[in-house]
């Protein structure tokens, strides 16, 4: 596929054949050579096609292969006249990745590492099909879909502290439950309070580097100080929502007239009663992934009171931001000079507001959305915060982790061999998991180097970089 160089970060998918727009890029020309790019590219022209999208389909350089649209991408259609995508979205609607501050240093958490990584895997559910520590009637089940992270703050789960430092407060108040079938609420009612499987993670790491004083004393991040990161999303409740909305729109996509470039772009206009279903049904998906990470974080506090012996004021675990990085939400951007509503997807990207957004919860807004990027198991991740610029050119977003650079079959045949879990300890870190292939399939070489992925939207200027962090201690599914 052609590619037009704009600038060392800037590349363009020129607009031909049936797109409506051009296609834009984040990358290096050396992240471009890779041979698993033709794909995702082509996903980048292909959603370029879609009726009422604006300026651009983006990708950001965790770029890679997914369904329909490209995993990092982001895509912006006009509310009245655009579609909504499920493929834009993803199977696990809302997963997302929230991060802790504590009190505790690595000196002090060091030699009880292994202590702590046991009693977390221990206390924190995972694995395929893993089930929750909470048994949700009928009713609570509604309730935790319409509410989000305010079901767990009424539950003794969170404080109101955790609310406030999740995006949108962790709750997406369009959503209806009754849309929901009962396959998919069967398989949220046992779910909550688990971690799940493949690349979801809880990490206990450090704050190795401090880029950013001014704003990382904002967010309460020093060097040497532990934190705790967690990766995980909607569970089988969400993966149900998505399946069932692309067969429905499956069914009707031959009406609407749309000529689509591949089967798996299914779509429906946003302001149709299939669109506005899908959106209220997302929002529940949504909701219920924002809850499932409030319990999770608040087990990982006991945890860590108990493993250290300590009240819950001399540990301070506190929020520092929750983000989702697979949602589409309706909102408003500067669009040709004028402000438009518009509905952002964002697949495998990270919301990115800039200082003074209304959006930004109160502690963070003059200076700007906090932004999670989580790396590999054996490398590091990083604490952005939004800019100004990714408003004018992103729709507010930017890159959501490291990216995949080998599919999870490569990955077991270049780990075969090989102990992962000895490889990791010999660099300090401890690792648990559950899965029999998990750790093949999740080796840090499975992944793009999360430090060039950080650089490039650092240095095009949609985010900019606050705090690097290392890992210590991971659990997995």
């Amino acid at each position: 596929m052609e590619l037009r160089k704009i600038d060392r970060y800037h590349w363009e998918v020129p607009k031909t054949g049936r797109m409506h727009v051009p296609g834009m890029v984040y990358a290096t020309a050396a992240m471009l050579k890779e041979s698993d790019q033709k794909e995702p590219l082509q996903q980048v022209a292909n959603v370029a096609t879609l009726p009422g999208i604006l300026k651009a389909s983006l990708a950001m350089p965790d770029m890679h292969w997914g369904y329909g649209f490209p995993i990092g991408g982001v895509a912006a259609f006009d509310w009245h006249t655009g579609v909504v995508s499920p493929g834009g979205v993803g199977y696990d609607i809302n997963c997302g990745v929230r991060l802790a501050s504590t009190h505790l240093t690595e000196k002090e958490v060091r030699p009880h590492l292994e202590n702590l990584v046991n009693t977390l895997f221990q206390n924190i559910p995972t694995g395929v099909g893993a089930r929750g520590p909470l048994k949700l009637s009928n009713q609570e089940e509604l309730q935790v879909l319409r509410e989000g992270s305010r079901w767990a703050l009424r539950h003794g789960y969170a404080s109101d502290e955790d609310v406030q430092h999740t995006e949108d407060g962790g709750c997406l108040p369009e959503a209806d439950p009754q849309l929901l079938s009962d396959r998919a609420m069967e398989r949220g009612k046992k779910q909550l309070g688990t971690l799940g499987s493949g690349n979801h993670f809880l990490e206990v790491g450090v704050v190795d580097t401090v880029f950013d004083p001014s704003v990382a004393g904002v967010f309460g991040l020093s060097e040497g100080q532990i934190t705790v990161m967690l990766h995980c999303g909607s569970r089988g409740l969400g993966y149900q929502v998505c399946d069932d909305f692309l067969a429905r729109m499956n069914k009707q996509i031959h009406q609407l007239g749309i000529d689509l470039p591949d089967r798996q772009l299914v779509c429906a206009p946003i302001e149709s009663e299939t669109g506005q279903a899908y959106l209220h049904a997302m929002a529940c998906a949504a909701n219920y992934a924002w809850a499932n990470r409030q319990v999770l974080l608040h087990r990982a506090r006991e945890v860590f009171q108990r493993v250290f012996d300590i009240g819950p004021r001399d540990l301070g675990m506190r929020l520092i931001y929750d983000v989702c990085h697979n949602i589409a939400k309706k909102e408003d951007h500067l669009v040709e000079g004028r402000q438009r509503a518009v509905c952002v997807h964002r697949k495998g990207a990270t919301r990115a507001f800039a200082p003074g957004h209304p959006a930004v919860c109160e502690t963070y807004r003059l200076v700007g959305q906090p932004v999670i990027i989580p790396g590999d198991m054996g490398r590091a991740s990083y604490v952005l915060v939004g800019t100004a610029k990714a408003m004018e050119e992103t729709f507010g977003s930017t890159c959501h982790g490291a990216g995949r650079r080998l599919s999870r079959k490569a990955a077991k045949r270049a780990s075969k061999g090989r102990a992962i879990h000895r490889e990791l300890a010999d660099k300090g870190i401890l690792v648990r998991w559950t899965g029999r292939g998990t750790l093949a399939e999740e080796m840090p070489e499975a992944y793009k180097d999360v430090s060039e992925v950080v650089d490039v939207v650092h240095g095009a200027g949609i985010s900019r970089k606050v705090a690097r962090l290392r890992p210590m201690c991971v659990i997995k599914g």
